[in-house]
C-alpha cells in the first residue's frame, strides 16, 4: 500500500479539497511568517494549472470548536492571494461547511480559490465526525492532503473524509517530508546521531526507545536534560526536572547501555536565578548552586557535541539546547545549529522550535531537510502509523 502522488492523477475539470497547513503566527491581524503558506504554494499550483476548481481547508490556533474572531482564516486568505497573484482570486468562506459553502462551491470557477473557514470552529473536526467528514467530502471529487503537520491526528479533513472521496492523493510538501523522514528509518547512513532538547522526556520517550536500536549516539540537551541527570543521581540544583520521568530517562540510559549507544549529557552549563537576568553564569554540572537553574548547555558541552555531529553521516534534530528565545541562554542553541549545518551529513530539522532556531542561527539553507511537522516527524521517525498518511493509501 503506498499514497497516490498528486501529479499521478488527471486534475482536469474536477474539484479538489487539499488540506493544507496554514497554521500561522497573526500579528496585528497579518500574517507574521508565511513559511507554511509558502511550502504549500508548489503543490496548489500544480493543481490550479491542471485545470481543477481548488478548495482549501486548515486549522489555526486552537479555538477548541468555537467560533474565535482572532482565529478567522481571512489574514490567511489574503496573504495566499498575494503570493497567488492578479490571476487567482482568493474567496475566504465564512463557516466551514454549510448552504453558503456549498454554494460558493458550486458556482466557482477555475480562477476562484475557496479557502474553508477555519475547521476547528467546528468542534465535529477534531472527533473525526463522520457527518462532517461526508459533508466535506460532498463538496469534491478529489482529495489531497498536503498538510504534514497535522497527519499524525485522525481529524475529519485529516483521515475521515478520504474515503468517501473517489480519488485521492498527497502533495508534493507531504510527500518530500515522507521521503526525507523515510532516511531516518530505511538503510540510515551511518554513524547516526539523535540530537533531542526541549523540555519533556516525556514528549520524546517512544521516539529515543525507538532510536537507540538505530542511532549511534544520542546527544540530550534542554530541560529534558535535567531529569537525564537527576536519573544519574546529579543534584541540578532549581533547574526544572520532570519528576514522573526520572525512572523513564533512567530506563532509557541502561537500554542505550546494553545497545551500546553512547548517550551524551551536558558536562557543563549556563546558569542563573531565573529567565529575566542580563547574564548567565557557567558552571560544571556537578556544582549547581541552590537557588540556580540550568538554561543553556555550557562551552564545553557545545564543542563535545559539535565533535560528535561533526563525525556523523545522519543527523536527527528535534528540541533546543535551552531557552535560546533569551538571549543570555541562545549561544549553545546558535552553536548546534551551526554545528550541524556544518557537518558532512544529511541532516534532518524534526520541526517546533528547532526550526525557529535553525532560522535564527542563519543555516536553514545548509539543512537537509527541515520538517513542517514536530508531533507529526516524532511519530512517524518513532514508527508510528499516521492516520492522515495511512487514509491515502492505495494498492501499489
Amino acid at each position: 500500500m503506498v499514497a497516490q502522488r498528486v501529479d499521478a492523477l488527471d486534475l482536469a475539470d474536477k474539484k479538489v479539497f487539499c488540506r493544507v497547513d496554514f497554521n500561522v503566527p497573526l500579528e496585528g491581524g497579518k500574517v507574521a511568517d508565511d513559511t507554511r503558506i509558502r511550502a504549500a504554494l508548489r503543490t496548489i499550483e500544480h493543481i490550479l494549472k491542471q485545470g481543477a476548481k481548488l478548495v482549501l481547508g486548515s486549522h489555526l490556533g486552537r479555538p477548541k470548536g468555537k467560533v474565535v474572531d482572532g482565529l478567522r482564516m481571512e489574514p490567511v486568505g489574503a496573504r495566499l492571494a498575494e503570493l497567488l497573484g492578479p490571476k487567482y482570486q482568493v474567496i475566504v468562506a465564512d463557516e466551514v461547511i454549510g448552504d453558503g459553502v456549498r454554494g460558493i462551491v458550486a458556482e466557482m470557477q477555475k480562477t476562484d480559490v475557496v479557502l474553508l473557514q477555519n475547521l476547528r470552529f467546528d468542534p465535529r473536526e477534531k472527533s473525526n465526525d463522520e457527518t462532517l467528514a461526508k459533508e466535506l467530502a460532498a463538496l469534491v471529487n478529489v482529495y489531497v492532503n498536503d498538510a504534514f503537520g497535522t497527519a499524525h491526528r485522525a481529524h475529519a479533513s485529516t483521515a475521515g473524509m478520504a474515503a468517501h472521496v473517489p480519488e485521492r492523493a498527497a502533495g508534493f510538501l507531504l510527500l518530500d517530508e515522507l521521503a526525507s523522514l523515510g532516511r531516518l528509518v530505511d538503510n540510515v547512513e551511518r554513524p547516526f546521531v539523535a540530537l533531542l532538547g526541549g523540555a519533556k522526556v516525556s514528549d520524546k520517550v517512544g521516539v529515543l526507545e525507538h532510536l537507540i536500536p538505530k542511532v549511534d549516539a544520542i546527544l540530550v540537551g534542554g530541560a529534558m536534560a535535567n531529569t537525564f541527570l537527576k536519573a544519574k543521581g546529579v543534584d541540578v540544583g532549581s533547574s526544572k526536572v520532570e519528576e514522573e520521568s526520572v525512572a523513564t530517562a533512567r530506563n532509557v540510559l541502561q537500554q542505550a547501555a546494553k545497545k551500546g549507544v553512547d548517550v551524551l549529557l551536558p558536562v557543563d552549563v549556563v546558569v542563573a536565578s531565573g529567565l529575566d537576568v542580563p547574564t548567565g553564569e557557567v558552571c560544571d554540572v556537578l556544582s549547581i548552586p541552590q537557588g540556580m537553574m540550568a538554561l543553556d548547555i555550557g562551552p564545553e558541552t557545545r564543542t563535545a557535541f559539535g565533535e560528535c555531529l561533526a563525525g556523523a553521516q545522519t543527523i536527527f534534530w528535534n528540541g533546543p539546547m535551552g531557552v535560546f528565545e533569551r538571549e543570555p541562554f541562545a549561544a549553545g542553541t546558535m552553536q548546534i545549529a551551526r554545528a550541524v549545518a556544518e557537518a558532512d551529513a544529511f541532516s534532518v530539522i524534526g520541526g517546533g522550535d528547532s526550526v525557529s532556531a535553525v532560522n535564527r542561527s542563519g543555516v536553514a539553507k545548509q539543512i537537509g531537510h527541515i520538517s513542517t511537522g514536530g508531533g507529526a516527524s516524532l511519530e512517524f521517525v518513532e514508527g508510528k502509523v499516521l492516520p492522515g498518511v495511512a487514509a491515502l493509501e492505495v494498492e501499489a
